[in-house]
């Protein structure tokens, strides 16, 4: 990426798709940890374009916009918020820009995904300990941040919407790295599916580099970009403990490094890269904004920094 590229920093500070407060400080916390500077040291242009306004979530009823069929907390308040990150996702990408989605909880991915593929065949690669692809009758918890590529494929009452879907995105391009903690249902629509996934077993067994440039080769077969989703409870938490739902058996600091720049030697080849979220930083939970730091160094990782 050279200097001439731009990116718009998009904050989505959102708890209404978790069941822990406090992630909706995320984006502070993420900007406070240099996030701009460090984006500059990788030769890329950081423009910050502030905060999405969302009412806080005691204003709000839970339970206010049900679907008719299973649960989905807050739905209406979500639907409200992806909407409008998926409009400024969408302008950005016209402006010529790079739009960088702070969550928030991983939720604010619906709107990430339905921005940046309302015009292009777009893949996703998706790092995260979760697979995401509860639906509103399959989720244990009702908590929309388990839903977001359900909601982007259009799987169960999502698919009734207009707002959720990501228009120009296909099952068969979305390839997960790191799982290691889903759900019975869960487990069975993948096995359903045409998504890709590689768990911490196959890092354990190949390394991750080589992962993540099988998941490019997923994400990049037929489509025009790739979206970048990097939830930290992909990385295990002794070295990312500001998580909500942390699952133990996660990546190391080096593996999540060496992820995050096989994806930008790629994109420095081939030009891939298209838009990215970086979710589920809650400080609250954290040591000494010990996540909020990892995140900005992964992000800038992404987009071209190295050690040398």
């Amino acid at each position: 990426m050279d200097m001439d590229r731009t990116v718009r920093i998009i904050g989505a500070p959102m708890d209404y798709g978790a069941n822990r407060r406090g992630v909706d400080m995320g984006p502070s916390a993420i900007r406070y940890a240099d996030l701009a500077d460090r984006l500059a040291e990788a030769n890329a242009e950081p423009v910050d374009d502030g905060d999405l306004a969302m009412p806080r979530a005691e204003e709000r009823d839970p339970d206010a916009a049900q679907p008719t069929d299973g649960n989905a907390k807050f739905l209406r308040e979500v639907e409200d918020v992806c909407r409008r990150v998926s409009d400024r996702v969408a302008a950005t990408i016209a402006d010529g820009e790079f739009p960088l989605v702070l969550g928030g909880d991983h939720s604010v991915a619906i709107g990430s995904l339905a921005g940046s593929a309302r015009e292009t065949d777009l893949g996703a690669i998706w790092f995260d300990a979760h697979a995401d692809i509860n639906t509103p009758e399959t989720s244990p918890s009702g908590n929309v941040h388990g839903m977001p590529l359900a909601a982007a494929l259009g799987h169960g009452s999502f698919g009734e919407t207009e707002w959720a879907p990501a228009p120009r995105l296909q099952a068969s391009s979305i390839a997960y790295v790191g799982l290691r903690s889903i759900d019975d249902r869960e487990r069975e629509l993948l096995r359903e599916s045409e998504l890709t996934v590689f768990t911490m077993s196959d890092i354990d067994q190949r390394g991750v580099s080589s992962v993540v440039e099988d998941a490019l080769a997923v994400a990049t077969d037929g489509t025009d970009g790739v979206h970048v989703s990097l939830d930290l409870d992909w990385l295990d938490p002794k070295t990312a403990p500001g998580v909500g739902t942390p699952v133990r058996g996660g990546v190391t600091y080096r593996e999540a490094h060496a992820a995050l720049e096989t994806l930008s030697k790629r994109d420095r080849a081939d030009d891939v890269l298209r838009s990215m979220d970086v979710v589920e930083v809650n400080p609250i939970l954290d040591e000494g904004n010990e996540t909020a730091t990892l995140a900005a160094e992964l992000t800038a990782s992404a987009f071209g920094k190295r050690i040398f």
